[in-house]
């Protein structure tokens, strides 16, 4: 009995004791947090320390702010001797590692060594091949390695590597590929969250956390598309047609075989532009002998096209477009096809297709630039009157306004067009004489759409 009272009072010491720590834990962590929130860091490091060092499971804010503490360190160094640096950096690299180890699910490891690898290459830590070899272990976990700046810093590091000759061309093509379509996945997902907020803004006001959610979105996309033109520029001559034809030349005989090289070399050269070179008529004919394709379909199509046999041509990518999953892949295949109706004149069927390719790439600005153009092209022919004829600018303009708001990329642009096409519809005089602000024109014509009529 005493040794079972004994047991008793010792266990209500200790449950005492967790609940005393707890509490404290909780009052220091308060005390921290509220102290980083309003950049007041002096104050909340050693309450964030504490909690860090006692109860370091007890809320992954403790390990956000001293990284942001660590940082605002590290930043304050940027003058000072580099065995400074080399220390803070190792404090934040520590810190992270510390934050996996107490919360996995919430540091995974491609955010997690992007971050390291970063730090390393911008304070000049260890050699090239360290740095990217850090990338290469986080681009393993590249749903997680979603950083703008480390993508192009790891697309960047391999090109300085291969021209030195410590790594191969073909190594560097594969990464651009498989990092522009990464990109381009971000840059959808932000298109349909951007695209879905704007069409609603068209007809309701944006609750408060809509428009923050748009305006992040926004600069999200924005970030990405100089991301993306960044490596493409750093891609350079590397991949253009007098390079690629005698790379490719030479490599030819010995891998024409091989089917993964054979489509690799087709897709750069026709993302390039190389299609009227007699090196890619072979690759394709190679690569549709070897494996009948989507992209075999859609190189057979742009050759069809060049010959101006456009009957061809649109069977050609007909089939290519059934074939394919790639949703950008399927997007561009679209985008020809329309392309190919727009030469016509045939706009409805053209702005079917354009539709098509924003329904699998909506990230697709250019798209929305085509139909602008089709729908200002058609004002003479699409009203009634002269009122509802200059109406049609504003739903031109339209157009050209989602074009800027998905694709940062053609932003400027998009942005003169819409000017030019409002510049062009009623004014505020022609609006007031017919009483139409507020009200609805419908359209006809190919267009059959409506446009709603500015408040003055």
């Amino acid at each position: 009995m005493k040794l079972l009272l004994r047991s008793i009072a010792l266990a209500s010491v200790t449950v005492a004791g967790v609940f005393a720590q707890s509490e404290e834990c909780k009052t220091n962590a308060s005390l921290g947090i509220e102290s980083a929130k309003v950049k007041n860091y002096a104050e909340a490091l050693p309450y964030l320390t504490k909690v860090r060092k006692e109860c370091p499971t007890y809320t992954l804010a403790t390990y956000q702010y001293l990284e942001k503490i660590y940082d605002k360190e590290l930043d304050a160094k940027e003058n000072a001797p580099q065995t400074e640096k080399v220390a803070a950096v190792n404090k934040i690299v520590e810190l992270l590692k510390e934050r996996q180890q107490h919360f996995p699910s919430k540091t995974p490891n491609g955010d997690l060594y992007s971050t390291i690898a970063q730090l390393d290459y911008d304070n000049g830590i260890g050699t090239a091949e360290d740095q990217f070899n850090t990338f290469e272990r986080a681009y393993q976990d590249k749903e997680n390695f979603t950083s703008p700046k480390g993508l192009y810093t790891y697309f960047n590091l391999l090109v300085g590597l291969q021209k030195e000759g410590k790594k191969d061309i073909q190594q560097v093509f594969n990464l651009y590929d498989d990092l522009t379509e990464k990109i381009e996945v971000e840059e959808n997902k932000t298109a349909s969250l951007i695209a879905s907020l704007t069409e609603k803004e068209e007809t309701q006001a944006l609750l408060s956390r809509e428009k923050k959610k748009l305006k992040y979105a926004e600069a999200k996309a924005k970030v990405f598309g100089q991301v993306k033109n960044s490596i493409d520029k750093k891609l350079g001559d590397l991949a253009d047609c007098p390079n690629l034809i005698p790379l490719f030349t030479g490599q030819f005989d010995a891998n024409q075989n091989d089917i993964v090289w054979v489509k690799s070399a087709a897709k750069r050269m026709y993302k390039k532009g190389c299609t009227e070179e007699p090196l890619f008529l072979k690759l394709v004919e190679k690569q549709h002998e070897l494996e009948p394709s989507a992209a075999s379909a859609k190189y057979l199509g742009k050759l069809a096209e060049q010959k101006g046999d456009d009957f061809k041509a649109l069977d050609y990518y007909n089939q290519s477009a059934e074939l394919e999953t790639n949703p950008n892949e399927k997007a561009g295949v679209y985008a020809s096809i329309a392309n190919n109706f727009k030469k016509k004149g045939s706009y409805s069927k053209a702005r079917k297709y354009y539709r098509k390719a924003l329904e699998y790439k909506p990230s697709y600005g250019n798209a929305y630039i085509q139909i602008a153009n089709m729908i200002g092209k058609s004002a003479n022919s699409c009203g009634t009157d002269e009122f509802s004829k200059l109406s049609v600018y504003w739903l031109a303009a339209s157009y050209a306004r989602k074009a800027a708001r998905v694709s940062p990329a053609i932003a400027d642009y998009a942005k003169k067009l819409e000017a030019n096409f409002m510049g062009s519809a009623p004014t505020k005089t022609m609006i007031f004489q017919k009483g139409m602000q507020g009200k609805t024109v419908s359209i006809g014509c190919w267009i059959g759409e409506s446009v709603r009529v500015p408040n003055l």
